[in-house]
């Protein structure tokens, strides 16, 4: 008789509403809530607003998370979608199909940004996919062949060498900024062809500096980079700040294989996953005013942790009250979305959602919504292409369509 065949872990719907939560405002809800901001200056809805804004260099906002937060569930997916292959699949064989599937994604990026529609070099190589991509590689290899400890000695390394690359390495005393290098070159809005001269020919060096366009991160970009970056100098998915994404990465791999143990229960989880969160937002915070602050665009090793933490917060409240507690209705539009990100990150590149929610509601009937309340046009507007997003969503989970790379 042959033995049964092992039944697949069950599947954790508390992550692809979390999943799904994190696309939600990707997809739109921040404009539904900027829309309302024209509608009401209540206090409650203004600093909704603000939350909704990333913070313009150092500092976090809650808009700020909603990257890391992606970076980090892709760490914990990984886990339950290699752990079994893992024991039953050769590394070599597994490593292959994680670059297969990272390849994929980062070419998926490039398509986002416009893929070859503009000649060289102003194709743009780097970006939120690309960077998911290089993520889920380092992140999958790494699980492959270390075991939980040596992850962690692995993050906290990354961590603290990124510190100390950022705050030692001599830079050129030169701010890659447009006014500054204005007034230097003698040029309007000065392009980064004609500010590589005087990149090259400063002699004078500085270090630990954390400022827009001063700093090891972006001089690194603008020196070895190739093609356009989304700042012209630096780009923020740039070459050394993919290194302490990786550790956002592996914070979502440890946070998995802490769900996957049978060896405590449900709110032993939960708890600990909720003490890893406060533990490691404290620390970054701590770090922030020791001197390497929090920013997002230069992921530092404060904000991997600032970010890290919430992401291990809100993913114990997720599990408690979606897969421990079963309180399931609510999250139904959030695994729908969930289920399908990449589907649906890619549509919002390739359909303009807005155009359709205008082509309906737009016009006199925006107009006569408009003199109901002022701004009220708008904000059906927004809520329009939300409903729009989320009703393809539906159909797509309804009909079992989900994209995977």
């Amino acid at each position: 008789m042959s033995a049964p065949a092992p039944t697949s872990p069950p599947r954790l719907l508390s992550l692809d509403a979390l999943r799904g939560f994190d696309m939600f405002w990707i997809l739109g809800a921040d404009v539904l809530v900027q829309a309302l901001r024209g509608l009401s200056d209540a206090a409650p809805v203004r600093l909704l607003a603000e939350q909704l804004e990333h913070k313009a260099w150092h500092g976090f906002a809650f808009y700020d998370l909603i990257f890391p937060l992606f970076v980090f569930i892709v760490g914990v997916s990984l886990v339950f979608s290699l752990a079994r292959a893992r024991e039953t699949t050769s590394r070599g064989a597994l490593v292959g199909k994680i670059l297969r599937r990272a390849a994929i994604l980062f070419l998926f990026g490039i398509l986002y940004n416009g893929g070859l529609a503009q000649p060289w070099p102003e194709v743009r190589l780097v970006g939120v996919l690309q960077r998911i991509a290089i993520v889920y590689a380092i992140c999958g290899i790494l699980f492959c062949w270390l075991k939980p400890r040596a992850l962690a000695a692995t993050g906290v390394a990354i961590l603290l060498g990124y510190w100390a690359l950022m705050a030692w390495t001599p830079i050129r005393d030169l701010t890659l900024q447009a006014e500054p290098l204005a007034a230097q070159l003698g040029v309007e809005n000065p392009t980064r062809e004609q500010t590589e001269p005087l990149f090259a020919s400063t002699t004078e060096r500085t270090r630990g500096h954390y400022e827009p366009g001063l700093n090891v991160a972006n001089h690194v970009d603008f020196a070895w980079l190739p093609g356009r970056m989304y700042n012209r100098y630096f780009d923020p998915e740039g070459i050394v700040s993919t290194l302490p994404a990786v550790v956002t990465g592996l914070l979502g791999v440890l946070a998995g294989v802490w769900l996957r143990r049978k060896d405590i229960s449900d709110t032993q989880k939960s708890r600990g996953l909720l003490f890893g969160g406060v533990t490691a937002v404290a620390l970054g915070w701590l770090w922030h005013l020791g001197g390497f602050p929090v920013n997002k665009q230069l992921w530092t090793s404060s904000f991997v942790l600032v970010a890290g933490g919430w992401s291990l917060v809100l993913l114990a409240v997720f599990y408690w009250v979606v897969d421990v507690r079963q309180q399931q209705g609510w999250c139904r539009p959030f695994v729908w979305i969930g289920m399908n990100p990449i589907t649906l990150y890619l549509a919002t590149s390739l359909v303009s959602f807005g155009g359709i929610a205008r082509r309906i509601a737009g016009g006199s009937i925006e107009q006569t919504l408009d003199r109901v309340t002022p701004g009220f046009g708008e904000f059906v507007l927004a809520l329009l292409t939300l409903s729009l997003l989320i009703g393809l969503a539906a159909f797509l989970y309804r009909r079992k369509i989900f994209l995977k790379v």
